[in-house]
C-alpha cells in the first residue's frame, strides 16, 4: 500500500513533462498573499526566501575547486559545464527561436531537494471533469501549487472530503511571466542537455505567449514548443548521428508509448463514465479496468520501453486526477503538432505567429486559442 501521507513526485514516478509545470505559480502567490482565504503567509515567505537566495549564475565559476579542478567529475568542472550549457541554451532560445527570456535563467538557487513545489490537481471520481481554482489576473487553472508539502497534503485532504480524486506531483520549474527573474535550481545541474533545453524553452514560451482562461491551449503550445525546440537544439549542437541525439530520440519514443498507453486507458474509462451504469457500478468497474491495465502494462513492458523509467506505474495509485493530467498536457489529437506540420513554417516562424494572438487579446473559452493560432498561420 502507498503511504498517502507522502507526495507523489515526478522524480520517482512517470508523469507528464516538466513539465506538468505550474507556469504561473509565482504570480499567483504575489497576488494571493494579499488576499484573505488564499495562500498562507508561509507560502509567500518561502517565495521571497528563494528569490533572496538567488545568486548570479556565473558565481558558480568562482567557487573553489576541490583539489581536482581538471577532473571530469570535479565540482568545478560540473559547474563550468552547467553554466556554459545554460548560456548556450539561452542564446539559442532568444536568437534562434525568438523567445522572450530577459534576465530569466541567469540566477541560481541552491535547494536541498530535487523539486521546487508540490502541485495539487483534482478530478471527479466518476468522470474526467477537472477541478479548477480561480485566481486573479490569470483566471481559472486546473492546479494549485505549494512550496510547503504539508500545505499540499492539507489541500488534498480537503478535496478528498468533497469526494474528488486528487493527485500531488512535484514540479521543477515554472514561468513567472516576467514578473520576476526566473532562477535555476541546484538539482538542475545534473539534467542532461536535452532536458535543460526543453525546460527553458517550454517555460520561456509561457513568458512569450499567454492567453487568459486557456490553460489547456497554453500548455499544449508550450509542450510542443519545448519538445521540438529541444530536438532542434540537440541536433544543432551534437548532430543527428550523435549518441546524445539518439538517446534523446529513444527517450522521446518511450514517452510517446507511455502516453499512448495512458490515453488508451483514459478512452476505456471515459466510455464507462459516459455509460448508463449506476455510480456504484462505475466505481467498481473503474478499479477493475485500472488493475487490468496494470497487468497488461507489466506483461508488455519489455516490448514497449527501452529503459526502466516507467515501471513505477505498476505501484502507482492511479486515479482520475492523475489521468486527467494527460488529457491536459497531451491531447490525443496532437493538434499543435499537426498545425505546425500543415503550416509548413519553421519553429521560429510558428512562434512568431503565436505571438500575434497573444497581442490580439485573450481567448475566453473552448478551443478559441487553437482557432486563433490556426488563423494566424493562414490555415
Amino acid at each position: 500500500m502507498r503511504d498517502t501521507n507522502k507526495p507523489v513526485f515526478r522524480t520517482t514516478n512517470p508523469t507528464p513533462h516538466s513539465p506538468l509545470p505550474t507556469p504561473f505559480f509565482y504570480l499567483l502567490l504575489l497576488f494571493c498573499c494579499l488576499l484573505s482565504g488564499c495562500y498562507t503567509i508561509k507560502q509567500g515567505t518561502a517565495l521571497l526566501g528563494y528569490l533572496s537566495r538567488a545568486v548570479p549564475l556565473e558565481s558558480l565559476l568562482e567557487s573553489e575547486t576541490d583539489g581536482a579542478g581538471d577532473a571530469e567529475d570535479s565540482e568545478a568542472e560540473k559547474n563550468r559545464r552547467f553554466v556554459e550549457r545554460i548560456q548556450d541554451i539561452r542564446r539559442y532560445a532568444t536568437e534562434e527561436l525568438g523567445l522572450t527570456l530577459g534576465k530569466n535563467y541567469t540566477r541560481y538557487v541552491k535547494i536541498e531537494r530535487d523539486y521546487l513545489a508540490a502541485v495539487v490537481s483534482a478530478c471527479a471520481v466518476d468522470s474526467f471533469t477537472r477541478h479548477e481554482w480561480k485566481y486573479p489576473v490569470v483566471g481559472s487553472l486546473p492546479y494549485k501549487g505549494f512550496f510547503n508539502v504539508e500545505d499540499a497534503r492539507k489541500e488534498r485532504a480537503k478535496l478528498e472530503k468533497k469526494g474528488l480524486d486528487v493527485w500531488i506531483r512535484g514540479v521543477d520549474a515554472f514561468s513567472t511571466l516576467g514578473w520576476f527573474k526566473d532562477p535555476l535550481y541546484s538539482y538542475m545541474r545534473d539534467y542532461p542537455p536535452d532536458r535543460l533545453a526543453d525546460l527553458i524553452i517550454h517555460e520561456s514560451l509561457h513568458a512569450t505567449v499567454f492567453l487568459k482562461g486557456q490553460a489547456q491551449f497554453n500548455e499544449e503550445l508550450a509542450e510542443f514548443t519545448g519538445s521540438e525546440g529541444s530536438r532542434m537544439y540537440m541536433e544543432s549542437r551534437y548532430g543527428a548521428d550523435s549518441d546524445e541525439y539518439k538517446k534523446m530520440l529513444a527517450d522521446e519514443a518511450d514517452n510517446k508509448r507511455y502516453v499512448s498507453f495512458i490515453q488508451e486507458l483514459i478512452k476505456e474509462l471515459n466510455e464507462l463514465y459516459e455509460s448508463e451504469r449506476s455510480a456504484v457500478e462505475k466505481l467498481s468497474e473503474k478499479e477493475k479496468i485500472i488493475n487490468t491495465a496494470k497487468e497488461r502494462f507489466a506483461v508488455e513492458y519489455e516490448s514497449l520501453f527501452s529503459g526502466e523509467g516507467y515501471r513505477g506505474f505498476l505501484n502507482m495509485p492511479v486515479n482520475n486526477a492523475y489521468l486527467e493530467l494527460y488529457r491536459l498536457y497531451y491531447t490525443e489529437d496532437s493538434y499543435i503538432a499537426s498545425l505546425f506540420a500543415r503550416s509548413g513554417k519553421t519553429l521560429p516562424e510558428f512562434i512568431d505567429a503565436a505571438k500575434t494572438i497573444s497581442k490580439k487579446g485573450n481567448a475566453s473559452k473552448g478551443s478559441a486559442g487553437r482557432e486563433m493560432l490556426a488563423q494566424a498561420l493562414g490555415l
